[in-house]
């Protein structure tokens, strides 16, 4: 036996609406499933942006050294998880180590720096001779030295006027930076825990990549996809992974010629050699540092030293391994760098120039692909002229009609 509602008896509306849903939604399923997952990924961006910088190394990395990662997977039978062991452990060895030990001394130099311009603020620090004795420019120099760095207090004057801020903050600024070392640790510790994955599941993230990337672009995503690879492999192969080793060849040397701080002014050569030039011009300014300062022989061979050096990696090496110079323009390799350093820190180094040659191949790619647009609308007017030209005229219906009854 049913028993009567007797809200339904009296002619009330239910509290909470009718019990049976409304033909109409007030927000399509769809459109509200599409809002969710981007409220979803925007609420991922805010809470996880400090694990941005080592993911996008880690991608980076695991996108520039793939094809050797393939050759060590296949030799260990194609056990994922032993070659990304190993893999790791290579970079481990061979990269990372490396860098932190030259950030560490680094950090030390500069310190040492600061301290020296401490004590000759307070103090003053005498001419060096070897500035006064420079042709043309000695004297000048001499002067500028007198009035900003030899009178107690100036080079604290100097600084407020071109930063803000006095000397003491600028030298706890420096204090404040050698304890992010610790920073720049976890960051790398996150960075091959990524890598590791990347590694181990990079070909089941690719098919997924591929999957939505054919959904999103499904014209230009398999060019893309081709581009995109070889974009990375290029640029860390020909710019990052040389010039860290010219700033690792170039320090050694640096420190065979006695030039004082080797370190600093070796990781400050593997930076400016991301640059077109930067190389070189770093060199030639240590060499004639050193023959002004009395040593003209360690500055002879060392600019020697750099310029057969950088012949070889630009004629040789750079060749071979990239199968070709990167054509990417000063501007955006400035740009790249420059603001991978701000946005990212050490880590920018080789995420901003990479990011910027992806941009610039995105663009080189749409404007290919224009200019063939262009170039079939151009064509194709003239194809159907050539076509109208030499097709065969049509019979009228009465003179097929005749032909056919006469024969």
């Amino acid at each position: 036996m049913t028993v009567p509602d007797p809200t339904r008896s009296r002619g009330e509306p239910r509290w909470l609406g009718p019990s049976t849903p409304p033909r109409a939604a007030l927000i399509p399923p769809l459109s509200a499933a599409r809002w969710l997952l981007v409220l979803v990924f925007l609420a991922g961006i805010y809470f996880f942006h400090g694990f941005l910088v080592p993911v996008l190394a880690a991608l980076v990395i695991g996108f520039a050294s793939w094809p050797i990662y393939s050759k060590l997977q296949r030799n260990v039978g194609g056990n994922s998880t032993i070659a990304a062991t190993i893999a790791i452990t290579l970079i481990l060895a061979f990269l990372v180590v490396p860098i932190t030990m030259a950030v560490f001394y680094t950090i030390d130099e500069v310190r040492q720096w600061f301290m020296w311009v401490v004590e000759a603020n307070r103090d003053g620090a005498p001419v060096p001779e070897w500035m006064v004795a420079l042709p043309g420019v000695g004297p000048w120099i001499g002067e500028q030295w007198t009035k900003h760095i030899s009178t107690p207090g100036s080079i604290g004057a100097l600084m407020q006027v071109a930063s803000g801020a006095n000397i003491g903050n600028i030298y706890r600024a420096v204090l404040a930076a050698g304890g992010g070392a610790f920073h720049l640790f976890l960051t790398l510790l996150f960075m091959m825990i990524a890598l590791f994955f990347v590694y181990r599941n990079g070909e089941a993230f690719a098919k997924q990549v591929d999957l939505l990337g054919e959904r999103i672009l499904p014209t230009r995503w398999e060019r893309i996809s081709r581009v995109v690879p070889a974009t990375i492999s290029s640029t860390v192969t020909g710019m990052t992974l040389i010039a860290i080793g010219e700033g690792i060849v170039l320090g050694i040397a640096y420190w065979i010629a006695g030039v004082p701080s080797p370190v600093t002014l070796g990781v400050l050569t593997g930076v400016m050699a991301l640059i077109p030039g930067g190389a070189p011009l770093s060199f030639t300014l240590i060499s004639i540092y050193l023959v002004a300062s009395g040593t003209p022989i360690a500055g002879i061979g060392l600019f020697v030293w750099g310029s057969v050096e950088l012949f070889i990696v630009d004629k040789t090496l750079r060749p071979r391994l990239v199968g070709g110079p990167i054509k990417l323009p000063f501007l955006p390799t400035f740009f790249g760098l420059i603001g991978g350093v701000k946005t990212m820190g050490f880590l920018g180094l080789f995420i901003g120039p990479v990011l910027m040659a992806l941009l610039v191949a995105i663009w080189r790619e749409w404007l290919r692909e224009a200019e063939i647009s262009a170039e079939e609308a151009q064509a194709q007017p003239a194809d159907q002229t050539t076509v109208t030209a030499t097709a065969k005229p049509a019979s009228p219906p009465l003179v097929k009609q005749e032909e056919e009854s006469a024969a």
